[in-house]
């Protein structure tokens, strides 16, 4: 029996996201739109919309959908504003967060997740995107500085060359902490040197290449 994609997106719309405290329109009319049964792998297709994170390889997730709307509603994005997603994945939320946003530049370390997302955003005709094969933990250095940053995989704790690269009053939105108790936090810029902490809720994400927790020896 063939799947009827559409009604199982207002599904996920209605039934997952919006109960999840996600009552912002414009990030529920993003995740209504952009297919995301187009961004997962042809083995998971008939599970897009499920209630789970979606195996990507290199030991990365796709986001489960309730928490990919808490990360967008918690970013706040405007029509002017330009983006950096660390971590392309599988490129579904860099396709959302292009539909709220002027730009988004998203940077990934896996050769692979940036030509495969490359192709599944052509297809769907977004191209407000620049998609960039680095090590944000390594030599790679963004050109500019931006309104928002969204670190799309776990870190131990956040980088201060990423918090280096926001514009003033700009945001950034990270998964922090010990697996199984990380926790998402929004981190404001309210100076030179100051940032403002708002805690938004608990999941569990594998950990950014390089951010892990330093390993505990046991005697």
């Amino acid at each position: 029996m063939a799947m009827n994609f559409e009604q199982a997106r207002q599904n996920m719309v209605e039934n997952q996201v919006r109960p999840w405290d996600v009552l912002d329109a414009r990030v529920l009319d993003a995740l209504a739109q952009v297919r995301r049964e187009d961004f997962v792998s042809a083995a998971h297709r008939r599970l897009a919309f499920a209630d789970v994170c979606l195996p990507l390889g290199h030991g990365q997730v796709m986001m489960k959908p309730v928490i990919e709307g808490r990360v967008l509603q918690a970013l706040d994005l405007q029509p002017d504003e330009r983006v950096l997603q660390i971590g392309t994945g599988s490129g579904f939320l860099t396709a959302c967060m292009a539909q709220l946003c002027a730009h988004v530049t998203s940077v990934d370390v896996h050769d692979d997740f940036t030509t495969m997302a490359q192709a599944r955003l052509a297809d769907a005709g977004i191209a407000n995107v620049e998609l960039l094969t680095g090590d944000a933990l390594g030599a790679w250095q963004p050109q500019q500085t931006f309104d928002a940053i969204v670190v799309t995989s776990a870190v131990w704790q956040v980088p201060p060359r990423f918090l280096g690269w926001l514009k003033p009053a700009g945001r950034l939105l990270a998964i922090r902490g010990n697996s199984p108790a990380q926790q998402a936090v929004l981190l404001t810029r309210t100076g030179a040197d100051g940032y403002r902490e708002d805690y938004l809720f608990e999941t569990d994400l594998p950990y950014l290449a390089g951010a892990e927790p330093p390993r505990r020896f046991v005697f």
